[in-house]
């Protein structure tokens, strides 16, 4: 009698699973980016109702809901560390659901994971880059999303107008918020 090894149905045949063998895209390229989280692509996210109270007992920042609207997930998130989120298992339904257009694009073989990956890291570099230029006008505060801190940074700097390094650092800092505002819209939003 002929012993089957682990995997091998009975014609003899070990069977590809082309599924299970797939690694899932979202482990690949969001633990790589982030974007979603940091504060870059959204200043919120909104929620349901009913998720809330757990994710504030979890600590979470929550913008409280107005009568008509749902309450907002802050970004960046609080849970959002070191590129994972810190309560994966309870995270909300906007972020169980969000896929980007780059994570979207890979998934209908449009571009490459090699080629992702590099945007990935390429779209990173733009926002750090921002950040230290924001940064370097004032605001520090990393606690708000990236669009805020550059408006926040413009008008801490709007008081000097004679100093030319704080001038060029002004105009640096819009070119590269331009930049970066270009590539998260080409690249991670949908139309």
């Amino acid at each position: 009698m002929m012993r089957m090894k682990d995997g091998q149905n009975a014609s003899g045949e070990f069977p590809s699973n082309k599924a299970s063998m797939k690694p899932n895209l979202a482990n690949v390229l969001c633990v790589r980016c982030g974007l979603c989280c940091d504060g870059s692509l959204f200043a919120d996210a909104e929620l349901a109702a009913r998720e809330t109270t757990t994710l504030e007992v979890l600590g979470v920042e929550i913008e409280d809901a107005d009568e008509d609207e749902p309450a907002l997930l802050l970004q960046p998130c609080a849970a959002f560390k070191r590129k994972r989120c810190s309560i994966y298992p309870h995270r909300p339904n906007c972020c169980r659901t969000f896929e980007c257009r780059l994570l979207k694009q890979v998934g209908n073989g449009a571009i490459s994971v090699d080629r992702a990956k590099e945007t990935i890291a390429n779209t990173l570099k733009e926002v750090a880059r921002v950040r230290v230029l924001i940064a370097q006008l004032g605001q520090r505060d990393e606690r708000l999303p990236l669009k805020e801190r550059f408006s926040e940074a413009l008008a801490l700097s709007s008081s000097i107008t004679d100093d030319p390094r704080i001038n060029r650092k002004r105009a640096d800092v819009k070119m590269a918020i331009t930049r970066v505002q270009n590539l998260l819209q080409e690249r991670f939003l949908e139309d």
